[in-house]
């Protein structure tokens, strides 16, 4: 069995898939914008993973919490700073044992988004 996608229901579509692909990094690989009674859009890391699938659906948009999704960053501290240069509030760095350091900031939809280092 192998993990295929995690779905996000968001009332900020078009903010939710720029902000997978500018600060997560990641790369439209299925695109349904205008093609059916929804519109949704898959995206995917270069190595062709566990996509992210975003459904525009405001009426079921999350809105609760606990609940994160994960991406590996070669520095979290300089992604950090990356990432509030840009205008984002992360989180204080998170080091919860040697070698392992990450924080969270939240999607437009308010999606928890770790960045993670283990060295």
């Amino acid at each position: 069995m192998k993990m295929k996608h995690i779905t996000i229901q968001s009332a900020e579509f078009e903010k939710s898939v720029k902000f997978y692909e500018d600060i997560a990094g990641l790369t439209i690989c299925g695109d349904m914008r205008g093609k059916g009674a929804m519109n949704i859009v898959f995206l995917a890391d270069d190595n062709g993973g566990t996509c992210v699938e975003i459904i525009e659906s405001p009426e079921q948009a999350y809105s609760g919490t606990g609940i994160s999704i994960g991406f590996e960053v070669e520095d979290a501290e300089a992604y950090r700073e990356k990432l509030s240069e840009k205008g984002l509030d992360p989180t204080p760095m998170i080091t919860p044992f040697p070698g392992t350091s990450f924080f969270f900031v939240n999607d437009p939809d308010g999606v928890q988004v770790q960045f993670i280092c283990e060295k």
